[in-house]
């Protein structure tokens, strides 16, 4: 019996494991790396062990650190969630050898299928069609492209080991073939513990189909019916729902047997999931075996009513499957959206920084599994998942619109999310359809999908007052509602005439004025307090159709074109976020008297987005081509290269290789291409200085 279990992991994942385990009876310890000291997984765990460090490879990854933490709390059983060491056989050994009881299958079967190259041999060998691939680990140039010409074009680079869509990356030019296995090199040997990638041919508009199967110590193994994850941005899923509207009861069958033959050939004890293409012409491929919990799992958990943490800690006790599993059926449709830290509009690149509020409004049929609370610090070392939303429903029209709407209506003030994103996709006749695939992204672009909803008009056609309709501008109402919950505020905090509103003139003047900066770019809020109550106006236009019905730092009611709306405002500092059914807005206040900022070299070369310099591939006095990367910068599992925008020469480069940056830090200078080399640093002037910054070139600093 498990009576005191630790979770090797962190996040959503801890807190969910942790949820069961209390439900069972189980006490928990968590271990943490630095930055997750003061994260909700260790407030809910009963005991927590610092592991230190930041990065995976320091922290997380390290198996002797996390083994001797449950040695010394007490524990008999580990769980290792998912991703990091989940599915490392060594691990699992290493568990064993202890005397603690891994939860999760044997050593020897995640050894065989969690590498992806042993588990296509013994899928072959059991009859299950695979893509042509090939191993590209260790190979030089030549061997490489000749490997990739046996698997045809386009081709997939994945990494052989682990999960999650890390190092995926699809190659359709050979010449970017040896750049792309490099990058997934490192990126899978960071996150996996293992640099071994594989070549697969890339199927081009299928859907991802995957089988959730569960297996006892006894010999028995079943399936747990089928997950539809099609919808996906850099090869990681977004949505995940369960049953797929494409699989029948034939194919239903078929994918069943499959999966649990393959399960059954290694031996498989304990929950995982099959993964298959479904081609345009119905054939199935078989893709991969997680030998773990999934993200997704939720989704079968809503369609089964089964608790799969708690069936994986009855089976690694040594418990047969019981009856529910063996007797299990589908009720309803459940779909799973994943909330991230990062801007679909720019390319998905994962953002940083407080998350000052986080709220999802509890409705029935919904589900959150948050790995964060108010007051989380989102970092750059892991994986920019906030929280799974999952909505069950009767039916999967019915599930997309509960979960649009608890998305639409979170209040989410920090870092930028895929909020919208989601809710556009949600929402879309396409997806509402069942006209998905893995290109459902390329088809629908984020920027149009995440793109608000018009909003009414709030210029002089708003009013009695004729004149053109203003447009679809919920933003300016917004920046209304900010800066009249900001006035709000100040005469709240007076202590000298408090009941006297600011900027009030015995006389009539001129109206007060705050700027804000937004998505959109500067808007300008004017408001007067006249006899017949407040007088706005927004980049000079009049808003003569807008009527304050009341006022609070907090909260600000606003009756335009004949309809009452309620924008709740959050200030944190200069932000504002506000929150309306008119959608979402973050709202930047410039200071009245700014300070004048220190002008950037001509050629700088900016980081987008906070993270760790992995490469630095250029020095100073290099003549560079267009297009060619100078900085490699890793953030959440992905690594964005900056590249030259033009022919030039490279004047500095001020990072080096490990350094964590900032968003829009510079991290390299590019000259003209006919520009002189820079001098050379000398042992005075070049290095890194003795406040750690890197000098490069002499007079050259940042």
């Amino acid at each position: 019996m498990i009576e005191r279990l630790l979770v090797a992991n962190r996040g959503e994942i801890a807190s969910r494991v942790m949820r069961t385990c209390r439900a069972m009876g189980i006490a928990t310890v968590a271990v943490f790396s630095d930055p997750d000291a003061g994260a909700p997984f260790v407030a809910e765990a009963d005991e927590a062990v610092p592991l230190g460090g930041a990065a995976p490879a320091d922290s997380y990854l390290r198996a002797d650190a996390i083994l001797d933490a449950a040695e010394r709390t007490g524990a008999q059983g580990v769980h290792p969630g998912y991703g990091f060491l989940a599915e490392n056989a060594d691990f699992a050994r290493a568990c064993r050898k202890r005397g603690l009881v891994f939860v999760g299958p044997p050593p020897e079967a995640i050894a065989a299928m969690g590498d992806k190259r042993e588990a296509r041999r013994l899928a072959t060998a059991a009859g299950i069609p695979v893509a042509p691939g090939a191993d590209a680990t260790g190979l030089d140039r030549g061997a490489l492209l000749a490997a990739a010409e046996t698997v045809g074009w386009p081709l997939m680079v994945k990494a052989a080991l682990g999960g999650g869509g890390v190092g995926m990356r699809v190659v359709r030019d050979p010449g970017e073939l040896p750049g792309a296995v490099a990058a997934t090199h490192r990126q899978a040997a960071t996150a996996f513990g293992s640099d071994a990638v594989l070549l697969e041919r890339y199927v081009e508009a299928a859907r991802h189909v995957e089988v959730q199967v569960l297996g006892d110590a006894h010999g028995r193994v079943v399936h747990l019916f089928e997950r539809e994850c099609s919808v996906q941005r850099r090869h990681q899923k977004l949505v995940e729902e369960a049953p797929s509207r494409a699989v029948d009861a034939g194919l239903r069958c078929r994918l069943g047997e499959a999966a649990v033959a393959l399960a059954q050939a290694v031996g498989y004890v304990g929950a995982g999931t099959v993964e298959f293409l479904l081609t345009l012409a119905g054939e199935l491929l078989f893709l991969e075996m997680n030998t773990r919990l999934q993200v997704e799992h939720p989704v079968t958990e809503a369609v089964t009513g089964l608790d799969l943490v708690r069936l994986q800690l009855l089976v690694a006790e040594g418990a047969p499957l019981p009856e529910e599993v063996l007797g299990a059926r589908m009720a309803g449709h459940a779909i799973e959206a994943r909330l991230y830290a990062e801007d679909p509009v720019r390319g998905f690149l994962p953002t940083a920084g407080m998350l000052h509020r986080f709220r999802i409004e509890e409705r029935p049929g919904l589900r959150v599994d948050a790995g964060v609370a108010d007051g989380s610090v989102v970092g750059v070392h892991y994986d920019p998942l906030l929280a799974k939303v999952i909505a069950h429903a009767h039916t999967r029209r019915e599930a997309a619109g509960l979960l649009a709407a608890a998305l639409a209506g979170a209040r989410l003030h920090g870092p930028a999310t895929n909020r919208e994103l989601l809710v556009g996709v949600l929402r879309h006749p396409a997806f509402l359809a069942g006209d998905v695939d893995t290109g459902f992204l390329d088809r629908h672009p984020p920027a149009e999908l995440a793109a608000p909803a018009a909003g009414p008009a709030t210029g002089p056609a708003a009013g009695p007052a004729s004149g053109p309709a203003a447009g679809p501008d919920a933003g300016r109402l917004h920046a209304v509602a900010a800066a009249l919950a900001a006035q709000a505020g100040r005469v709240a905090a007076a202590t000298i005439y408090p009941g006297i509103p600011p900027g009030w003139r015995n006389n009539p003047s001129q109206p007060q004025h705050v700027v804000f900066e937004g998505a959109a770019g500067a808007v300008s809020v004017g408001y007067q307090l006249g006899r017949s109550g407040f007088e706005l106006a927004v980049d000079g236009e009049s808003l003569r159709g807008v009527r304050v019905r009341s006022c609070r730092p907090d909260l600000v009611d606003l009756e335009a074109g004949g309809v009452r709306r309620r924008f709740e405002v959050h200030r944190v500092g200069d932000l504002h976020f506000v929150d309306s059914a008119l959608g979402h807005a973050t709202l930047r206040e410039r200071p009245r008297f700014g300070d004048p900022a220190e002008p950037r070299p001509a050629g700088s070369l900016e980081s987008p987005l906070p993270g760790v310099v992995r490469r630095v591939a250029a020095a100073p006095g290099d003549l560079v081509p267009a297009g060619a990367v100078l900085v490699v910068v890793e953030a959440m599992k992905t690594e964005h290269h900056v590249a030259a925008p033009r022919a030039g020469r490279v004047r500095e480069v001020l990072v080096a290789e490990g350094q964590e940056v900032d968003a829009g830090m510079v991290l390299a200078v590019l000259d003209e291409e006919g520009a002189p080399p820079p001098r050379e640093a000398s042992p005075a002037s070049g290095g890194a200085g003795g406040d750690g910054r890197v000098r490069l070139a002499p007079g050259k600093e940042r």
